[in-house]
């Protein structure tokens, strides 16, 4: 290829289009030797293939450990509940505009410059396009997931959802999975991994936290803001949203665009949070060391992260603040809801019970977050007992309590759940989580855009490590018999060294 025909997808000032990218990519993983020769010994039990990783989860970090895994030589199957093309959340309970990772970040791409999104989209839209963008809009970002998805050859089954995680011993786990028709019936099935990944991000061992003033108010008058709901039927309507986050602003906004009558947002802090105190954090050291520092340290770093909270990214804010029905309620902390008769007869009506007063409306949104809670996820129900957590081992020097830090799983090395006593749930080792619970223990790297490849590179690295540890036998067996020659013997003609050595 002479100079003027040098591939340039990943700079050309002009788009190539994404099938001309497709193939860079494609030449891009031959160069990198991917996938891996496959080197694992095949296995089965009472008939039925054990697969060697099965990953729940099929998003962005289950796509990046899909990759990382087959750069390992190591197959992965990935279950997600999701239907093709929707998993995670960003099609689906997400409501921002953009990202608020800076478009720059590489993400799960592995560290092939051609998988990252900004080569992704460079080659359809071109370099000055880029340029332009500021940060990445949503619904783009599940499109750039679809592509790497495809381009990775990610073996994935939508449509099933994982109903029972268990341990079967030293040598397998099994996984119970109701599986989706496209009739919409459901079938029940089983599949056994010698190691299980949960890639089940934000809320992976939880679930939404609900405060308890809502607990007692029906259903049809308030949301979580994780849940999926049609913002439209909230037009007309008089909405309040508590809390002063990233989702609070994003629920605000859509409400308020979907011609919400007034959206008063009732805010428990007197001033908003200003830094985000967790991008100082994201630095090679930590996120290759968390692991190995301190109890004390990884305390007092995820703590401090979590009582100075996240603030609301500025965009997220200005897209509420431009309506002149959107108020900012500051100070004002819930302590009841009820809902009431609408007066002279009208309609029925919340009243927000607030250290400002009572606020009335139609409808609450709470972003209230997420939070660590095994009841709410039935299908670790044989595991969850077992499963040894961080107030097990609470520095005793820490400086307050944390209710996330104190639930979060004390994982092993290699992400793996430990044992609350030891020999009470054999094999519960070869279920590992790389999903946000594993915060505490590894640093963010287990689901969040800026660090996720790094976090997947080292979980296919520790599984690589343990199943040819686990395997030794069979190695060492293949390392004896192993007689493919370099050589035939007609290389070469033996000398007479009679003739060549002095008598």
């Amino acid at each position: 290829m002479s100079p003027d025909e040098t591939d340039l997808s990943m700079n050309s000032p002009s788009p190539i289009g994404l099938a001309a990218h497709d193939v860079r990519v494609a030449d891009d993983l031959l160069s990198l030797g991917w996938p891996a020769k496959p080197w694992m010994p095949a296995t089965t039990h009472d008939g039925q293939t054990v697969h060697d990783v099965i990953v729940v989860g099929a998003g962005q970090a289950g796509l990046a450990l899909a990759f990382g895994l087959a750069q390992q030589g190591i197959a992965a199957l990935l279950l997600d509940r999701a239907p093709a093309g929707f998993e995670g959340p960003w099609a689906t309970t997400a409501r921002m505009e953009t990202l608020r990772s800076p478009k720059e970040l590489t993400g799960p791409a592995m560290g092939v410059p051609a998988l990252t999104f900004r080569a992704w989209f460079i080659a359809q839209h071109g370099q000055a396009a880029w340029d332009d963008l500021g940060k990445i809009p949503r619904l783009q970002w599940m499109d750039y997931l679809r592509w790497l998805r495809r381009v990775t050859h990610a073996q994935v089954r939508n449509g099933c959802e994982v109903t029972d995680v268990q341990p079967q011993g030293e040598a397998r786990v099994a996984l119970q999975v109701s599986q989706r028709q496209p009739d919409g019936s459901q079938v029940q099935a089983q599949f056994l991994a010698r190691r299980v990944v949960l890639a089940t991000g934000r809320d992976g061992l939880g679930g939404p936290s609900v405060p308890a003033f809502v607990r007692d108010v029906p259903r049809t008058r308030w949301a979580h803001s994780s849940d999926a709901m049609d913002y439209a039927s909230l037009r007309g309507r008089r909405v309040a949203v508590v809390g002063a986050g990233s989702s609070a602003m994003d629920c605000a906004a859509t409400a308020l665009e979907h011609g919400a009558t007034s959206v008063d947002l009732l805010i428990r802090r007197a001033d908003i949070p200003r830094i985000n105190k967790s991008k100082a954090s994201g630095v090679p050291g930590l996120t290759q060391g968390h692991y190995d520092l301190p109890d004390a340290w990884k305390w007092r770093i995820r703590h401090y992260i979590n009582a100075q909270q996240v603030p609301p990214p500025q965009g997220s804010t200005l897209r509420v603040a431009r309506h002149p029905n959107a108020y900012f309620n500051q100070n004002c902390a819930v302590t009841s809801v009820q809902e009431s008769a609408g007066a002279e007869g009208g309609a029925s009506q919340l009243e927000i019970h607030t250290t400002q007063g009572v606020f009335e409306a139609d409808f609450l949104v709470v972003s209230t977050g997420f939070q660590m809670d095994w009841a709410q996820k039935p299908e670790y129900a044989t595991i969850a007992p077992h499963v040894r957590l961080w107030r097990a081992r609470r520095p005793a020097d820490a400086d307050e309590a944390d209710a996330e830090l104190d639930g979060s799983p004390d994982l092993g090395p290699a992400f793996e759940f430990q044992q609350n006593t030891p020999g009470t749930c054999p094999g519960l080792g070869r279920i590992h989580c790389f999903c946000y619970p594993a915060t505490l223990s590894f640093g963010s790297i287990a689901g969040d855009i800026p660090s996720i490849s790094d976090g997947a590179r080292r979980l296919a690295g520790a599984l690589a490590s343990l199943f040819y540890r686990e395997d030794i036998e069979v190695h060492w067996a293949r390392l004896q018999a192993y007689a493919d020659p370099e050589l035939t013997g007609q290389e070469w003609t033996p000398a007479d060294s009679s003739l060549r050595v002095r008598r």
